[in-house]
């Protein structure tokens, strides 16, 4: 396996010169082993249009010059704007392995009026054309680029993939055919039927993932292509697909098809399956299939590109799923195992419910479930996102709780971009789901105090989590209830983690327990305000201005 990216953690504030009377490393420099582990992953979700504009030549494409409501236009991040920030170390300094982005295929062209303003495609699941990304966002090299750049730093890139649903019929933009997709009934969402055999609004075709009947091609996606000049590599390309697989000609086959070609072209390392509930279950063991059949066949391509032997990882948007029930997803009249029909992961919906409690009940809770009933599977945690407009810290009052219970609690750590830096949730004059979609707030990271502390915090837990797969695919174990100190151990073949954390421990002096994780005179470096300390009667003794202890091997 290759090795990641040496790293170097600095510590320098001013406020620790003060205690000169402790060993102290200011700078640690070390080069680590450490392995990726998709369970204990810490994925930066970002909004493609809402991130960073690195090209502002691509910002105005297909006549998209209507006055949209506020937040509901193209705002000109783009692919190339994540590639600055991977080129900057952003992410490597905030502990980032996996990179998720909203969907950057061709969105249709023209925008609706949804009742809360005049709307385009920005956020990327209004799709147009598959196959093609949308010049607001870039190009496939800027993709390929992207892709490349993020590997060199030991970042996984996980795509956006939508098959429920193309995007809305406008008068620019044609509707699907009918044995395609069905304009109505809305789903009411009452059984399994009513949730999946509907359209999610008025006005958004949904494709019939159920239907076993072969469909041709859309007219007006072959007269695309054909302006385009490249329509007979595009059906060359299907009828060998369908060829190889045996798969009848239906409309979920398709789309499978085109999201898998971004893996065997670009090598991808992972999908987030959109609104999943609402399609036929068979899309996604299917899907899956190919996911790791485009995989396999990237990797045998690139052999000097690979970076492990991890599977592809899928993982599941299923609206309103939580990780107490377990693997089941109950629909009222049926239940439905999305980990056993094509994911390795589910979007964990009640974390932020969860979040409202102490750490020792979400700690222990979560080790429990991953590490009985879910083994060998992982949740995704968030406490924000782009369309849950009940956020865990809406008014961004308690950016280091949140930072601190997501990024320290077992499972995958969904950071939505903007959560290190306080980026406002709450934007007057917005209407729906808007008001979580401002530009992220790099004038604030550059020039205001207070959001670099928080973004400081983010940091040294985000660097630590990184470092210790214990912390997301470990297993938890309380040492002591006060000061509250617990150990996060985790071993895979050869490799073996193990930390003590402390937290809401005394401002100066402290003592913890570590319990029997670390023996006597091993010495141990604090990884939250770089001193080093050594065991002594099971215990350390440590002095620092912080609430917070992270206790690693030197």
């Amino acid at each position: 396996m290759k090795k990641q990216n040496t790293y170097v953690l600095l510590f320098a504030l001013a406020f620790l010169a003060s205690c000169s009377s402790s060993k102290m490393v200011s700078t640690i420099k070390k080069e680590t082993k450490t392995p990726f582990v998709w369970e204990a992953a810490s994925v930066y979700f970002l909004m493609t249009d809402r991130f960073n504009n690195g090209d502002t030549t691509n910002d105005q494409n297909y006549n998209r010059t209507k006055t949209s409501g506020k937040l509901r236009g193209f705002q000109g991040g783009d692919i190339k704007g994540i590639s600055q920030k991977i080129d900057e170390g952003y992410f490597d300094k905030l502990g980032i392995n996996a990179i998720w982005f909203t969907p950057i295929v061709e969105q249709i062209h023209d925008g609706v009026d949804e009742g809360t303003g005049y709307s385009y495609g920005f956020h990327g699941y209004w799709t147009r054309d598959w196959t093609a990304l949308d010049p607001n966002f870039g190009t496939k090299d800027d993709l390929a680029a992207l892709i490349e750049k993020a590997h060199a730093h030991g970042i996984r890139i996980i795509l956006d993939g939508v098959i429920n649903h193309t995007g809305p019929v406008t008068p620019e933009d044609a509707v699907w055919p009918t044995d395609w997709v069905r304009t109505e009934p809305e789903c009411d969402y009452k059984t399994f039927e009513t949730t999946t055999a509907c359209t999610l609004v008025k006005n958004l075709p949904d494709i019939k993932t159920e239907s076993d009947q072969e469909v041709a091609l859309p007219p007006f996606l072959i007269e695309k292509w054909k302006a385009e000049g490249r329509y007979e590599k595009e059906v060359a390309s299907l009828d060998a697909f369908f060829k190889r697989t045996g798969y009848p000609r239906t409309p979920k086959n398709y789309i499978i098809k085109w999201l898998t070609d971004y893996i065997v072209t670009y090598g991808i390392d992972g999908y987030r399956a959109d609104t999943v509930k609402h399609t036929n279950v068979s899309v996604w063991s299917d899907f899956k299939t190919q996911c790791d059949y485009a995989f396999a066949t990237w990797k045998k391509n690139n052999p000097t590109k690979v970076l492990d032997n991890n599977p592809f990882y899928t993982i599941a948007e299923v609206y309103n799923y939580n990780i107490s029930a377990g693997k089941y997803f109950d629909f009222g009249d049926k239940k439905v195992n999305y980990y056993d029909n094509g994911f390795s992961n589910m979007i964990n919906f009640e974390f932020k419910s969860d979040a409202l409690k102490g750490y020792e009940f979400i700690f222990s809770k979560y080790s429990n479930t991953l590490n009985g009933e879910l083994k060998g599977h992982s949740v995704l945690n968030y406490l924000s996102s782009h369309d849950d407009g009940s956020p865990f810290d809406a008014n961004r009052t308690k950016n280091k709780e949140t930072a601190t219970k997501l990024l320290l609690s077992p499972g995958l750590a969904q950071v939505f971009y903007g959560d290190e830096s306080a980026r406002s949730l709450v934007v007057e004059g917005t209407e729906g789901d808007a008001t979580l979609r401002s530009f992220m707030n790099w004038e604030d990271i550059k020039s205001d105090k207070a959001t670099q502390e928080a973004l400081l915090h983010w940091q040294k837990l985000g660097q630590f989590r990184k470092n210790h797969p214990a912390i997301g695919a470990g297993v938890h174990q309380e040492i002591m209830a006060q000061p509250y100190t617990f150990s996060r151990t985790f071993t895979k073949d050869n490799y073996t983690d193990k930390v003590v954390v402390g937290l809401d421990l005394p401002i100066g002096k402290k003592e913890l327990s570590v319990g029997s994780i670390f023996a006597n005179g091993i010495t141990l470096i604090d990884a939250y305000s770089g001193k080093l300390v050594t065991v002594t009667d099971g215990k350390v003794s440590l002095d620092t201005p912080f609430d917070i202890a992270l206790l690693e091997k030197q």
